[in-house]
């Protein structure tokens, strides 16, 4: 997907770009730990200049692996954790079928049947989540009333069953760490607008770790890196 001016009046190379990018979207760094690692290689950038190449790219980093990725299966694993936006705390909606694979991601202000209604309509859109036979969550009352609502609309079928086990949901809880690790040196966010692209970004780049992307094996960061450079247009 070559767009020529995806990097265009950029004062900088794509590919230092996408590397500062790839850093801070992949470890637990901050703006200015990248500022500093790019400085060790010659390379003299700001920490706001790296901010504004991540919400420039990050959204555009899930919006082009999604086409490529891996068919999940039919069994949901749905929980939200919590972030803090300008000193307040909102709701991140995640679901991973019963390998661990992401199936999608909603950041939300509130935490109620209309926010979990509008998540499992979002992940039932994607198209490579297959219609889920049994979903499950935590005790949150919120989601039986969401559930019945899409069941009741035929969006889901009435053979799905909803099970509310909090622990057959340990694996998505531990799977909620990797974006907590990553947002945790940046000390919350300071809009709802910024998280919400930044986390776009953790996103995608953790559905490249899980191997998630056709083709790409779990751990070949060389590899990874390849597709996003591929996926930029950057390489053949």
């Amino acid at each position: 997907m070559h767009d020529p001016a995806l990097f265009k009046w950029r004062h900088f190379e794509a590919d230092i770009i996408l590397c500062a990018v790839r850093w801070y979207l992949r470890y637990a760094l901050s703006y200015r730990n990248v500022e500093e690692l790019l400085r060790e290689r010659g390379v003299w950038v700001d920490h706001t200049t790296v901010f504004r190449w991540v919400q420039r790219y990050a959204p555009e980093l899930d919006k082009r692996c999604r086409p490529q990725l891996k068919a999940t299966n039919d069994s949901y694993r749905v929980d939200e954790t919590y972030i803090k936006i300008k000193k307040h705390w909102y709701y991140l909606y995640r679901a991973v079928d019963s390998t661990g694979a992401t199936l999608d991601f909603m950041l939300s202000a509130t935490r109620d049947a209309d926010a979990a209604e509008r998540f499992f309509r979002k992940v039932l859109r994607d198209s490579h989540a297959l219609t889920p036979r049994v979903i499950t969550v935590d005790k949150n009352a919120a989601y039986p009333p969401a559930f019945d609502a899409l069941q009741q609309d035929s969006t889901l079928p009435e053979t799905c069953r909803l099970r509310q086990c909090k622990y057959l949901n340990n694996m998505i809880e531990q799977d909620h760490r990797f974006v907590k690790r990553l947002v945790n040196p940046g000390l919350g966010f300071g809009a709802f607008h910024t998280a919400q692209r930044t986390i776009q970004g953790y996103e995608a780049m953790h559905m490249l770790r899980k191997g998630q992307i056709e083709g790409i094996a779990k751990g070949d960061v060389l590899a990874q890196n390849r597709v996003i450079n591929q996926i930029f247009g950057l390489a053949a």
